[in-house]
C-alpha cells in the first residue's frame, strides 16, 4: 500500500499492522552510523492538516545537517494504537524532500512496544526500509520495573512474555523515556543511539531539534522544504 494516503477502515488499518509486522526486523546494525535523524509531527488541535518534520544531524557532534519539513492534510481518523496510519503520510512527504537519507533515523513515538508491535517508528521504517527507533515520553503497552534513579539505568518493558522496549532515565531523578527499536535495529543499538544523542535534557537531541521545527512550522516561522545547513540558522 502507498503511504501517500490510507484510505482504509480502522479494520483495515489492523490488518495492514498484521501484515507490516510480518516485514518487521529487529537486527543489529551491520556499522556503525554516522548520521542520525529526529523525526516529529505537529499539528492543530481539531486540524486535519499535519506539519511533519526531519532534522539531520551527526551523531558524533550533534550538529544539524539538514532539515525537511512538509505540511499535508490527512483523512485517517485520530484512533489510540492506529495512530500511525494518521501521521505517516505527512512524514513520508517530508521524508522523500531528503536528498541523502540519515543512516537512522529516532521517531518520536514507539517501535515495538506498541500492542500489535506496529508503533510509528516501526510502521515508518517499513515502509522506508529504514533503520528506526521509537522514543516516547509514555507507555503504550506493557509493563516494567522502575529503573533506578541514576541517569543510564534502565528496565525492559515486558508485554505477555515479550521483550518490546525500555524504560530508560535520561536523566537522574526524572521520570523515564520510553525507547523501543522500529526496524533494522537490535534493542542495544537502541539504547547505545539514545544515549549518544543526550545532551542534559530529558529528551534525546534528535527529538528535541525535530520537536522544535515542526513547532515553529506549523506557527508559520519556518518555510516547508529541505534546507541543508549552510542555509539553517541554528539559533532559531
Amino acid at each position: 500500500m502507498e503511504a501517500s494516503e490510507y484510505y482504509i477502515t480502522p479494520e483495515e488499518a489492523v490488518q495492514e499492522q498484521h501484515q507490516l509486522r510480518q516485514k518487521t526486523t529487529i537486527e543489529p546494525l551491520p556499522k556503525e552510523i554516522k548520521t542520525i535523524a529526529g523525526a516529529d509531527i505537529s499539528f492543530n488541535r481539531g486540524s486535519n492538516i499535519l506539519y511533519a518534520g526531519f532534522v539531520v544531524l551527526r551523531l558524533h557532534d550533534l550538529q544539524v545537517v539538514a532539515r525537511s519539513l512538509a505540511r499535508k492534510e490527512v483523512y485517517f481518523p485520530y484512533i489510540p494504537g492506529l495512530l500511525a496510519f494518521r501521521e505517516i503520510p505527512a512524514l513520508m512527504k517530508a521524508w522523500n524532500q531528503l536528498p541523502e537519507k540519515p543512516e537512522a533515523v529516532i521517531v518520536d513515538g514507539h517501535g515495538i512496544a506498541h500492542p500489535r508491535r506496529m508503533g510509528i517508528a516501526t510502521h515508518f521504517g517499513v515502509l522506508a526500509d529504514q533503520p528506526a527507533i521509537g522514543c516516547a515520553k509514555n507507555i503504550l503497552t506493557g509493563t516494567y520495573d522502575e529503573p533506578h534513579t541514576s541517569q543510564g539505568s534502565y528496565k525492559y518493558i515486558v508485554d505477555g512474555k515479550e521483550k518490546v522496549g525500555m524504560a530508560y532515565r535520561s536523566r537522574a531523578n526524572v521520570t523515564p523515556i520510553f525507547i523501543s527499536p522500529g526496524h533494522r535495529v537490535s534493542f542495544d543499538d537502541t539504547r547505545r543511539i539514545i544515549e549518544k544523542c543526550l545532551t542534559g535534557y530529558k529528551l534525546p537531541e534528535t527529538t528535541r531539534q525535530a520537536h522544535q521545527a515542526v513547532n515553529k512550522f506549523r506557527k508559520g516561522e519556518l518555510e516547508p522544504g529541505y534546507r541543508e545547513n549552510q542555509e539553517l540558522d541554528l539559533f532559531d
